[in-house]
């Protein structure tokens, strides 16, 4: 019996120590309330596809910054239902979606469906590293609530768009934008709107469309279905948009050139420089 009592109590001792490094780590994180000014600028840090850390600025003096009034309803709304439907919905989590991802990954036995809103993964991408920990989820799930009280869903999903991982080292769809399709965000269709909200789950691997392009082509037909059965997209507009091949030209002939290059480094590795 005194064993017993003894395991409650240095359960119960963690739990409180646990509780107390928990309070300490949510005292400590920024504020967000900055963020509500559209003129602030933050220097974040982001990671090359080789996982070396580079600084990014977030704001107007990012030379690929889209505001929000420039970036096309059909980008918004792409991501919107291909991310976090419920985004107008909830206040910063999303418990249905929680309860949905956990089913899931108790019938597949693993870890294989998330269930981060927009507004947890902009408060991660902003504020947190990518540790997979109880702790950083906590973190993250105070911060996408105090981004839900300190500013609107607009900015929220302009912050969202601004940052999002589109390729290797292209943050941002103004940045995708031009990589992809040689063209501003705001000049993006449908279609290329779709193509860009297709790639988000996993642009370096699952959906690189580099490697998996008619994997993405898949994926943005689905987004288009979606953005049609929302009506953001008439049925017109729909069948248009699914008529449409992508013009990936300038992504073309950046993998021709990477291909170039690895040959070149392939046989100068063998036979070495010429002098």
């Amino acid at each position: 019996m005194k064993a017993v009592k003894w395991l409650a109590a240095i359960a119960l001792g963690g739990i409180a120590l646990y509780a107390l490094y928990i309070g300490i780590a949510l005292y400590r994180l920024p504020s967000v309330a900055s963020l509500a000014d559209r003129t602030v600028n933050l220097t974040i840090q982001v990671k090359d596809w080789k996982g070396t850390l580079h600084p990014s600025v977030v704001g107007p003096k990012n030379p690929w910054w889209t505001p929000s009034e420039t970036i096309p309803a059909e980008m918004e709304w792409a991501v919107i239902v291909a991310e976090d439907a419920n985004f107008y919905q909830h206040e910063g989590i999303d418990v249905q979606a929680i309860k949905n991802a956990i089913k899931y990954d108790l019938e597949k036995k693993r870890f294989a469906r998330g269930a981060s809103t927009i507004t947890q993964q902009t408060a991660k991408n902003l504020f947190l590293t990518r540790e997979k920990s109880v702790t950083r989820k906590i973190e993250e799930i105070y911060l996408a609530k105090r981004m839900e009280q300190e500013l609107t869903k607009g900015r929220i999903l302009e912050l969202y768009l601004n940052i999002v991982e589109l390729g290797p080292m292209v943050y941002g769809i103004g940045h995708g934008a031009r990589y992809y399709f040689d063209k501003q965000a705001s000049a993006l269709t449908p279609r290329e709107c779709a193509f860009l909200a297709a790639m988000l789950p996993g642009p370096q691997k699952v959906y690189n469309p580099y490697r998996h392009l008619d994997r993405v082509l898949k994926r943005s037909d689905m987004v288009l279905r979606l953005l049609r059965e929302k009506r953001v997209l008439t049925e017109a507009e729909y069948r248009q948009a699914l008529a449409e091949t992508p013009n990936i030209g300038g992504m073309q002939k950046k993998v021709d050139k990477s291909f170039t290059g690895k040959v070149r480094s392939f046989f100068r590795s063998l036979f070495g420089s010429s002098r």
